[in-house]
């Protein structure tokens, strides 16, 4: 892989300097990743694919190559290991490649025909609507974590800046910082920057700033087992080791499955996770409603009613705690069909 990275590097006619000014990567750890004392991030390997055009995929397979041989070296079990991961992972990938039911299958073709629709209005149009849509997201959002704001309080403080009475310091932050939540990812889809785990906690810092100072950006601290994982197995791990996995699988996958069910999956791995003292639900459903507008639709947005909060909570629930978890995705893309046929009938107003 040092060879490879270097090759390609010469052949743009970069210095290390120049790449590491441009990635955003310090320049030593551009120089140990060529020389193979440093072995680059998934996030690292994909910014320098993307810059160097060196095709991602041989790029991967490489960089997993010598990440498995690092952790196994020559072991006399290893190769045995090996068959038995290759087995496990072939069941992963066959069990994640299975066919949606009807239902869900139904949604999704009546989803593609409303965006379709929702496609043919001018930019300027949906750019107006957006605004609409984005204020009733942070609303909603806020809502659903027990934010007392209404739609029009929230509106106040986020557009006009005011202050409004008998409502708490926290509840002013969170509806501004959510806002600018909302602004992050939709810079990020602009600049077509790569999902990760840098803007993860990026994204959890915009939430709590100025809430809860100490938390903002950070993990909790404990070692975690979670069970039934596709992407790690039954065993002890770490909230930065879950997290990896969880974006390994995502690079992976993400041009392989149907962006609404991609979305709703890593919502609720990421709750599953659990990466965060607080703010999880928020961070979870922002990066869903990233994925959702890297792919052209509307932000799905859980209507703030009742009725909507107790069916998010019941599926999410029973997905998190079940094996079947199309309760929870068929919830999501209802929820997604609502969302472009609200931004249809504010066009159409």
């Amino acid at each position: 892989m040092k060879t490879l990275l270097k090759n390609a590097r010469e052949q743009k006619g970069l210095k290390t300097r120049e790449v590491a000014q441009i990635l955003g990567i310090d320049q030593a750890l551009i120089s140990k990743f060529e020389t193979g004392t440093r072995k680059p991030t998934r996030e690292q390997v994909v910014k320098i694919a993307t810059l160097l055009e060196i095709d991602l995929e041989s790029l991967m397979i490489t960089w997993l190559k010598e990440k498995i041989i690092h952790e196994i070296g020559n072991d006399e079990f290893a190769l045995q290991a090996l068959k038995v991961a290759e087995e496990e992972i072939k069941s992963n990938r066959d069990s994640s490649a299975k066919k949606v039911s009807s239902i869900l299958q139904k949604f999704l073709d009546e989803i593609a025909i409303f965006k379709a629709k929702l496609n043919s209005f001018r930019p300027a149009e949906n750019n107006s609507i957006n605004q609409i849509l984005d204020l009733e997201y942070t609303h909603s959002s806020n809502w659903i974590e027990g934010n007392t704001l209404t739609l029009a309080q929230t509106d106040l403080v986020v557009n006009e800046g005011q202050t409004i009475a008998g409502k708490s310091m926290r509840e002013h932050l969170e509806a501004i910082n959510h806002q600018e939540a909302i602004v992050f990812i939709k810079t990020m889809i602009q600049k077509n920057a790569i999902l990760g785990e840098k803007e993860l906690i990026s994204l959890h810092g915009i939430i709590l700033r100025g809430i809860i100072p100490k938390e903002a950006g950070q993990y909790r601290n404990v070692s975690i087992t979670i069970k039934d994982n596709s992407f790690n197995p039954s065993e002890p791990t770490t909230i930065p080791k879950e997290i990896e996995a969880l974006f390994n699988w995502y690079e992976l996958n993400k041009n392989n499955i149907h962006p609404i069910i991609l979305a709703a999956t890593i919502k609720e791995r990421l709750l599953t996770i659990h990466p965060f003292i607080n703010g999880n639900g928020k961070v979870s459903r922002l990066i869903m409603n990233l994925i959702l507008l890297q792919h052209g639709y509307p932000i799905a947005n859980i209507n703030a009613i009742e009725e909507k909060r107790m069916q998010y909570y019941q599926t999410l629930k029973a997905s998190l705690t079940k094996e079947n978890k199309e309760d929870f995705i068929l919830f999501i893309a209802q929820t997604e069909k609502e969302s472009i046929q609200r931004c249809l009938e504010v066009i159409s107003q």
